[in-house]
């Protein structure tokens, strides 16, 4: 069925997960807190992307490794979101992440490392994300890497992916973010924290923002997103640099919000091919799902509004590499 769809956008989540997501109402130490809601989701940047991407209209298949019990509940899970989907399978057990929200937007996320994945594991779902790329425009390379995943595992599919004339989104963290920005994706989203760890540098004021979005790009990405939840994004390309501010809100889980941030970029990307566009868009989606509850994404309308009140800006040219 997924060989007679055509694909634009084309997900990867290597290490997916069943979230359990729990509500209480407040996060405190040494004291009594009461749980008012829980529930299940499926969990990994590039499913969360999917369902974005899903949601706003744009074409999508999104490729997850999928083993064990868990694995089948996953399954579940994303196929009831209603876009097409791959699996791959794996031996062991998917792991499960643990996310905790209070009433004021407080928020404690535990997530497991992942299981260990084989060389011959590891081949199929690489084979199976080539096959893929005749049919996609863009592919998302989402999330960190499980044990047993060498560093490069998403440098090889970027290089693959150039090849085949599709661009390619990193948004990962850990040990695969450098080797993948030195193999020259299109555009790479990165957090303060991602950022912070990459840089091995401490970022506190605008001034750092800019800086490191040319330091990351200068790295060996053709553009750069650096997400700063609630002060918007930094957007470097080869022309300029751009701040993305949204308006003031009240967040209420910002859980997932990076992710609908990278998921509504690339949808933008798609329709327009505007660069400056397209951030807006995607701090849109982040803001706009940040003020729902629990881990939950914002509709297209939703984020259509705030669309409308995100101020983009010209922050300086880029120097030349």
């Amino acid at each position: 069925m997924v060989d007679t769809i055509v694909i634009l956008i084309l997900t990867l989540t290597i290490n997916p997960a069943i979230d359990r997501n729990v509500t209480a109402d407040r996060l405190v130490f040494e004291d009594r807190a009461y749980i008012l809601s829980t529930d299940e989701s499926a969990g990994g940047r590039g499913i969360n992307a999917a369902f974005v991407i899903h949601s706003f209209g744009g074409k999508t298949l999104a490729i997850l490794t999928s083993g064990g019990k868990s694995g089948k509940r996953l399954e579940e899970l994303v196929r009831a979101h209603g876009f097409p989907v791959e699996v791959v399978p794996i031996q062991n057990e998917i792991r499960t992440n643990l996310t905790i929200t209070d009433k004021q937007g407080l928020t404690v996320k535990l997530n497991e490392a992942g299981p260990p994945m084989d060389k011959r594991e590891l081949d199929r779902l690489e084979k199976a994300t080539i096959k893929r790329l005749d049919h996609a425009q863009w592919l998302m390379l989402c999330g960190s890497l499980p044990p047993g995943a060498p560093p490069d595992f998403y440098a090889r599919l970027i290089e693959t992916a150039r090849k085949k004339k599709v661009r390619t989104v990193l948004d990962t963290d850990g040990p695969a973010l450098q080797p993948g920005i030195e193999a020259g994706p299109t555009v790479v989203h990165a957090n303060q924290g991602e950022a912070e760890r990459l840089l091995d540098a401490a970022l506190l004021t605008r001034s750092h923002f800019l800086d490191a979005a040319q330091r990351i790009r200068a790295m060996g990405a053709d553009s750069v997103i650096l997400s700063l939840g609630s002060r918007g994004a930094i957007g470097a390309n080869g022309k300029s640099l751009v701040e993305a501010l949204p308006p003031r809100i009240d967040a209420v889980c910002p859980i997932g919000a990076g992710d609908a941030l990278a998921a509504a970029f690339t949808w933008a990307m798609v329709r327009k091919d505007d660069f400056e566009d397209a951030l807006r868009w995607g701090v849109a989606a982040g803001t706009a799902s940040a003020k729902l509850p629990g881990v939950s994404f914002a509709s297209l309308d939703q984020t259509e509004r705030v669309y409308k009140q995100v101020e983009t800006r010209a922050a300086g040219p880029v120097p030349a590499q």
